[in-house]
């Protein structure tokens, strides 16, 4: 995007449930939830954290024995990129012209990550990234990211970047996003259903609170889609009358923020489903940016400075040896170090 182009576009955080442990349902209503955005004049959609085929809220209600039940129905439900069903989102943000931004549990061969994808108004991927460090018990569900994950999109419609839930509490990673001049961020959320009363930090308050600092602290636009507990997700998963309390349905706190903090558009009730909606002006970027940019003039690299490591980690890499060898011979293959010497 030109330094000179201040794009004005308005801008969804989308505020359900998931048809919950079902990805074609799931896919549905997501493509149900882009064509309502399209008749609004929407340009860009974020979706929940994990919102196909929606969070696992069991590992934090019971033993993994118990949660063993969901398991394999939640692998099968997870995403694979590049699958059939990946692409009905991509074909959905294509017809109606709308920017994707889509929180998933993607499967990959037999592993699951917390993933968002960022899929442009023409059907085309721009990005596909995931959690760096799942968040307590979700461990026990996903793998984790690398730095190569940590990355601010350069597009038509401004400077795109991505986070999932706790990673908004993590000051470094935050600061290698401010530091790629981010302008929109999708700050994608699970509902804010469990342990309420009991445990404030996993709370709309404090959890809120993360995505307007993010604003404010950045200088961007964040929107913050927030998904909820559906009665039927909470009599499949509260079977007794100690998990009733532990989940409640609701939980829904969609949010959008301005680059000075401000709170946009119009907040729906905690279970309705629906779709928060604001213009957004990426001009007003410069008047925040004024006061205080954390990763440039108001930095103090002297002081202070951020190792940003953006290698992509594989856990398997193949080599082979470059010369043919005599038959009868076994050499071991030769490392690059080796091969460039």
């Amino acid at each position: 995007m030109s330094s000179k182009t201040h794009p004005r576009l308005r801008v969804a955080a989308v505020q359900a449930a998931p048809v919950f442990l079902d990805l074609d349902g799931t896919i549905d209503k997501t493509i149900d939830l882009i064509a309502q955005a399209a008749r609004d004049k929407v340009q860009l959609i974020a979706f929940p954290e994990t919102w196909a085929p929606g969070y696992p809220w069991w590992i934090w209600l019971d033993s993994p024995a118990w949660g063993m039940q969901y398991v394999q129905r939640y692998h099968d439900n997870s995403l694979v990129i590049g699958s059939p069903e990946f692409d009905r989102i991509r074909e959905a943000a294509r017809k109606h012209r709308m920017w994707v931004s889509l929180g998933f549990s993607e499967k990959a061969a037999g592993s699951l990550y917390i993933a968002q994808a960022l899929i442009d108004d023409q059907g085309n991927v721009q990005q596909t990234r995931r959690k760096l460090k799942p968040t307590h018990v979700e461990r026990t569900v996903f793998g984790e990211g690398d730095g190569s994950d940590l990355a601010v999109i350069e597009t038509s419609i401004g400077n795109i970047g991505s986070l999932s839930c706790w990673e908004h509490l993590q000051p470094l990673s935050k600061y290698a996003m401010y530091s790629q001049n981010e302008q929109i961020h999708c700050a994608a959320w699970p509902s804010f259903s469990l342990y309420r009363g009991g445990a404030y930090a996993l709370g709309a308050e404090v959890n809120n609170a993360a995505s307007q600092v993010y604003a404010a602290e950045g200088q961007c636009f964040v929107i913050a889609p927030c998904a909820t507990v559906s009665k039927a997700m909470h009599e499949m998963l509260c079977t007794d009358p100690g998990k009733q309390q532990m989940l409640l349905v609701g939980g829904g706190f969609a949010r959008i923020y301005g680059p000075d903090g401000s709170p946009l558009g119009t907040n729906l009730a905690e279970d309705q489903e629906g779709l928060v909606v604001a213009d957004i002006d990426l001009g007003m970027i410069s008047l925040a940016k004024a006061a205080g940019d954390p990763a440039g003039h108001y930095s103090r690299p002297d002081v202070t400075r951020l190792l940003f490591n953006k290698t992509r980690r594989e856990p398997v890499v193949v080599q082979r040896s470059a010369e043919v060898e005599p038959a009868g011979f076994e050499v071991a293959p030769k490392t690059e170090a080796a091969a460039s010497a």
